[in-house]
């Protein structure tokens, strides 16, 4: 797909690293097609998203732009999207019909932080926006274009990442009679099997270029079927530290996946009317010496926009999977469960922090954001990193120059960051559950490739650091070796 062929595609982010997924599908000169629009983030944030002129992100001509198409609502693939409007896209917005609930949500909350919180602008921008979606279903073809230009058209089918991702085919019609359609495919993140709420992804039939993630290229998750059991070993025993454990969390996914898991957690010992109000568990006679336990341990949801999204996973029940579902019919409510306190109000967030941080209180938080560049996990570590008592508690992806990854990576060396002005020791405990991963490791991706009926003749890599990309890459040409399949694979690269 290169020099003057059509199809081309152009990669305009998620090419060096694993943010600012975005993609361009050029149908020919006139007609193209973008495939997310994300920000950067971490070690990836370039000067121009650093400084006030973040609207200038979009350095790409967009006057063949017909639509865009997201696969997911991470900020990482929409978060570019209000500097794209103000480019002058004016094209239609696809996406899964949960998607089409929740990217509102997301994109209210990056206009805010990155362009104005002025009500009367925030409605006129969500006005804009509610114009410009379209809610696709799954499994369904959509018409994009028709002659006498390209004749293009496109389907979302499920990727099980989060709730409403996608990965999305292009079918682009020959011009010599008799030839199948040309099948690009872009998967959007993977997901990984077993993920609470969700439906693993299914392998298309066919692909004949394949814009494939990479972002567990070079490693498995290990035993995925265990990890809650991990996860309530590992939170019993930074409880036993007398403290607070801290889980930084995407307030899309994985808090949703965590909360899941602590409602079963607690359901299994026992908790089912254990508290009328989870401020009464902060009332109870508390003993420094002795564990905790479970039915004196409060849950505690600090992240406004993590809430809205909570509640939105709630309203959309009818796209969880059937175990999920099971747990409704049964009275359950994985999402809402009585040790449960959500706190909203800034004012509420400040005390909750000074109260878990002056009395050691044992409590789990979950707060955003996941990789701690930002949200109100800052304002918790800040209070807690230099403490003993307490403990952080990963359970996502820290990419290369976050916050997180810094503490992952320091933490277990009684090293340090730099926070809020403040060099700060790491006395915390720190520690990573990594079953709970929403993308595909290797093995995952492998099947994603090899389960088609009809493989790719191109695989194109992206999202992905360099060794996972090259790992992969490596393991995909050896599958490839070990049919005769003449494919190739590259490792993407962006314009120019």
């Amino acid at each position: 797909m290169q020099g003057s062929e059509w199809p081309q595609i152009i990669h305009h982010g998620a090419h060096a690293g694993v943010t600012g997924s975005c993609h361009q599908l050029l149908a020919d000169e006139q007609t193209s097609y973008l495939v997310d629009c994300g920000l950067f983030q971490g070690a990836e944030t370039t000067d121009v998203e650093r400084g006030v002129h973040a609207r200038l992100a979009i350095d790409f001509d967009i006057s063949t732009v017909k639509a865009l198409v997201v696969t997911h609502v991470h900020i990482d693939h929409v978060g570019r999207i209000p500097w794209l409007l103000d480019a002058g896209f004016d094209g239609p917005i696809y996406c899964s019909e949960p998607s089409a609930q929740l990217l509102p949500i997301v994109l209210e909350d990056a206009f805010k932080l990155s362009i104005s919180r002025e009500r009367e602008l925030v409605d006129g921008y969500l006005r804009l926006l509610h114009k410009r979606i379209v809610a696709v279903p799954y499994n369904q073809w959509i018409q994009l274009s028709q002659a006498p230009g390209p004749q293009v058209r496109m389907r979302l089918q499920r990727a099980g990442h989060i709730l409403g991702s996608a990965y999305v085919e292009f079918e682009l019609a020959r011009r010599a009679a008799g030839e199948l359609a040309l099948r690009v495919l872009f998967s959007g993140d993977l997901g990984a099997p077993y993920a609470p709420i969700l439906m693993a992804p299914k392998p298309p039939y066919r692909a004949d270029v394949l814009v494939l993630e990479s972002t567990y290229g070079d490693r498995l998750h290990g035993n995925r079927r265990n990890r809650r059991q991990q996860l309530k070993k590992t939170i019993e025993a930074a409880l036993r530290d007398q403290g607070t454990v801290l889980i930084p969390a995407f307030s899309i996914g994985r808090t949703q996946e965590i909360l899941y898991e602590l409602e079963a957690i607690l359901y299994e010992a026992g908790c089912r009317s254990c508290v009328a109000d989870p401020l009464e568990l902060f009332t109870r006679p508390h003993n420094p010496e002795a564990a905790p336990h479970w039915e004196d341990i409060p849950v505690i949801l600090d992240s406004p926009l993590a809430s809205r999204f909570t509640a939105a996973y709630q309203r959309l029940h009818e796209f969880w999977d059937g175990e999920a579902r099971q747990r409704l019919g049964q009275g359950r409510n994985p999402l809402d469960f009585l040790h449960l306190l959500t706190v909203d109000e800034h004012a509420a967030h400040e005390q909750m922090v000074s109260f878990l941080a002056r009395t050691g209180r044992p409590a789990i938080v979950i707060a955003g954001g996941g990789m701690c560049e930002g949200g109100r996990i800052v304002n918790y570590l800040a209070a807690m990193l230099e403490d003993a008592r307490h403990n952080v508690l990963f359970v996502g992806y820290q990419a290369e120059g976050t916050l997180g990854r810094k503490i992952q990576l320091y933490g277990p060396k009684n090293g340090y960051v730099d926070l809020q002005g403040k060099r700060l020791t790491i006395r915390a405990g720190v520690a990573t559950v990594g079953g709970y991963s929403a993308h595909a490791d290797q093995a995952g991706l492998l099947r994603f490739v090899t389960g088609m009926q009809r493989w790719p003749q191109q695989v194109r890599l992206v999202h992905g650091e360099q060794r996972a990309k090259l790992v992969l890459q490596q393991a995909i040409e050896q599958k490839f070796a070990d049919k005769g399949h003449p494919g190739e694979v590259v490792v993407a690269s962006g314009p120019g």
